[in-house]
C-alpha cells in the first residue's frame, strides 16, 4: 500500500468512526427519551435537544423515530445477548451455568436501566412496521435460542421451545414487578430477583 492509498484509507476510517460516534450520541439521547414514553409520542426535536445537536442532523442518520428506536434496541440487545451467549458457547450447560445465565441477565439490567425502561415501554405500547418488527423479533428469537439450549442441555425432554418462552416471560415479569422494589437498595433488589428466578431452575431440575 503506497502513502497516498494509506492516507485515503486512514481518512476513510476516521470518517467512519466519526459517523459511528455521532450515531451513538443520537442513540444514547434517544434511549433516554424513549425510556419515558412510546417512541411514536416522541419528536425528533426532543431527541435533538437531548443530544445537543440540530434536529436536521438526526435525519442524516435516521429517517424517523421508529428507525431510531429499533437501532437502539438492536444495539443494546446485541450486547446483552452476546453476554448471555458466552455462557452457552463453551459446551453443554450445567446447573451452575444456568445460575450464571440468570445472574448475567439481572446484572446487565441493573447497570442498563434506560434499556430496561425502554423495553418496558415497547412491550406495553410498541407498534412497529413489519420490517422493524422482523429485526426486533430476530433478537427475541436469538434470546429464546439461548434459553432453549440451556433447558435442553439440562435434560428436559418436553417442549423446550415452549418452556423457553415461559422462562423469557417469567424473567421479564420478575423485572416488571421487582425492578423498582421500594425500600430496598439496588444490590438487594438485584439479589432478590435472582433468587426468585432460580426457583424456576430448581423446579426444572427436580422435574428432570
Amino acid at each position: 500500500m503506497n502513502k497516498t492509498t494509506k492516507k485515503k484509507s486512514t481518512l476513510s476510517e476516521l470518517k467512519s468512526k466519526e459517523r459511528q460516534d455521532r450515531k451513538d450520541l443520537i442513540i444514547d439521547a434517544a434511549e433516554r427519551v424513549f425510556a419515558t414514553r412510546p417512541f411514536n409520542r416522541v419528536s425528533m426535536r426532543e431527541i435533538a435537544d437531548e443530544a445537543g445537536i440540530a434536529a436536521s442532523s438526526i435525519y442524516t442518520y435516521f429517517p424517523n423515530q421508529e428507525a431510531l428506536f429499533v437501532e437502539a434496541t438492536v444495539r443494546d440487545s446485541t450486547t446483552f445477548l452476546d453476554e448471555l451467549g458466552k455462557i452457552t458457547a463453551g459446551g453443554p450447560v450445567t446447573a451452575d451455568s444456568f445460575d450464571r445465565l440468570i445472574d448475567t441477565f439481572f446484572d446487565f439490567i441493573s447497570t442498563h436501566d434506560s434499556y430496561f425502561r425502554m423495553m418496558v415501554v415497547f412491550m406495553t405500547h410498541g407498534q412497529l412496521n413489519p420490517d422493524s418488527l422482523l429485526r426486533v423479533n430476530a433478537l427475541v428469537g436469538r434470546g429464546l435460542d439461548i434459553f432453549e439450549q440451556v433447558i435442553s442441555d439440562l435434560g428436559y425432554r418436553g417442549d423446550t421451545r415452549l418452556l423457553a418462552h415461559y422462562f423469557f416471560a417469567m424473567m421479564n415479569g420478575i423485572l416488571v414487578n421487582y425492578r423498582k422494589y421500594e425500600g430496598r437498595r439496588e444490590e438487594e433488589v438485584t439479589a432478590f430477583m435472582k433468587k426468585v428466578a432460580k426457583v424456576f431452575k430448581d423446579l426444572l431440575l427436580k422435574s428432570i
